[in-house]
């Protein structure tokens, strides 16, 4: 049984990780949190005594922590006594964080795949240039990893397992569709990092398809999606993280990401790329300074924190699975529904942040109770889903699943 949590990370996701811990502290133990400036963490912390999250009395405390510094956060790990890290920083950190956890035995977990700053869309599988190269490593010490546990990926891909566990014999295509049909309200804005959120788009868009990776380019294919709740809505097929391991697990299937955009998204952001704007090498002003066009426009951009007040409307999340059942075609839409407002009314956060923040502490939750503690590194679709999607309902991310014989709540015993 493991207890005691570090969160690496002070941004919106990492405002509702801190609250979901402290929502359920009685299982989690003493919370820490750490980023390299300590008064967003105190915000954070503040945040959740405004709200009075802790479940019962128990430490909560905040730590400056520069998570490039391997050396660094394991002494913290130490220091902590954390058995759990929880890391909602940047992508970039992934490797030193969890090189940390392997030199101090701490589970670790992250939301996305680990990045390189000077080099985007590296080739495919992309967990296999730097994750998966630390399994056996994670195996041989005994460290639990679980990877990519946000929503897309980390939910999504569970939602992909379900299928396979109880709705379908055979899989021939998993469509990964993520819809935010919200507003913020402001002219333009980004719902994570701008930073990472457009290197997302600025490279190539990698699909698995007919047993190979397929190569297209960003907006090159969209189709509209009628979808609960939000209705119809436009998305492009998009090169994302949990396609480089789903389709490691069903190498049969074609694996797609679909995201929505709207026009006034994909005008602005044309803009910017054909500009050069969104470019992570740096450049030379004629005063003589160096600057990092992608790190300009990011330090221009709303921070996607403070979109949280403002933001209405819904986010819709799925996986259309298509295979057969009884020898039979057949296709099950497994998702989501959540709600920017009710979001923010809870923790603080915006939908997109919430969507992305709970599910980490579903893991820790499985990982304190010995669920999930495998003693290696694992995806999340290599875990069994129920466990992890039963925790997710409790703690306000409820899964529903529509098919043949109507829409209907997952069920689970």
């Amino acid at each position: 049984m493991k207890r005691n949590v570090l969160i690496i990370g002070a941004g919106g996701v990492a405002q509702v990780t801190a609250h979901k811990c402290a929502q359920n502290n009685d299982i989690l133990g003493d919370l820490h949190i750490a980023s390299r400036t300590k008064a967003k963490c105190d915000a954070i912390i503040d945040s959740v005594h405004e709200k009075g999250a802790m479940k019962r009395p128990g430490v909560f405390e905040a730590h400056a922590l520069d998570a490039t510094d391997t050396a660094a956060v394991a002494s913290l790990i130490r220091r902590t006594g954390a058995q759990i890290v929880i890391n909602v920083g940047s992508a970039f950190v992934n490797m030193y964080v969890l090189e940390a956890c392997l030199e101090t035995g701490a589970a670790y977990m992250d939301t996305a795949i680990h990045e390189e700053p000077d080099r985007i869309c590296e080739d495919p599988p992309w967990y296999a240039n730097h994750e998966w190269k630390r399994r056996a490593r994670c195996k041989e010490a005994g460290v639990t990893a679980i990877l990519g546990v946000g929503f897309d990926p980390g939910v999504v891909n569970a939602f992909a397992r379900l299928a396979e566990d109880d709705y379908l014999d055979t899989i021939a295509s998993i469509d990964i569709v993520d819809i935010n049909a919200g507003s913020h309200g402001k002219y333009f804005a980004t719902n994570f990092d701008p930073e990472i959120n457009f290197r997302e788009f600025t490279g190539t868009v990698w699909s698995w398809q007919n047993g190979e990776w397929q190569a297209n380019r960003m907006f090159e294919i969209g189709r509209d999606w009628d979808l609960p709740v939000v209705g119809t809505q436009r998305a492009y097929m998009t090169g994302h993280d949990e396609i480089h391991s789903l389709s490691a697990r069903y190498p049969q299937a074609d694996v797609r990401f679909w995201m929505g955009f709207g026009e006034h998204y994909i005008n602005v952001f044309t803009v910017l790329k054909n500009l050069g704007l969104l470019s992570e090498q740096p450049v030379t002003t004629a005063e003589g300074l160096e600057v990092v066009p992608l790190k300009v426009v990011k330090a221009v951009l709303p921070d996607p924190a403070s979109l949280a007040p403002g933001y209405t409307g819904k986010t819709c999340i799925g996986d259309l699975v298509k295979g057969t059942r009884d020898g039979q075609p057949a296709e099950v839409f497994v998702y989501n529904v959540a709600d920017h407002k009710e979001a923010y009314e809870e923790v603080g956060s915006q939908g997109i942040s919430y969507t992305a923040g709970v599910p980490p502490v579903a893991a820790a939750i499985l990982i304190a109770n010995g669920t999930w503690d495998v003693g290696e590194m694992k995806n999340v679709e290599d875990l069994p889903p129920k466990p992890f999607l039963e925790v997710l309902d409790r703690l306000g991310l409820p899964t529903r699943v529509k098919d043949a014989a109507g829409d209907r709540p997952v069920t689970y015993g």
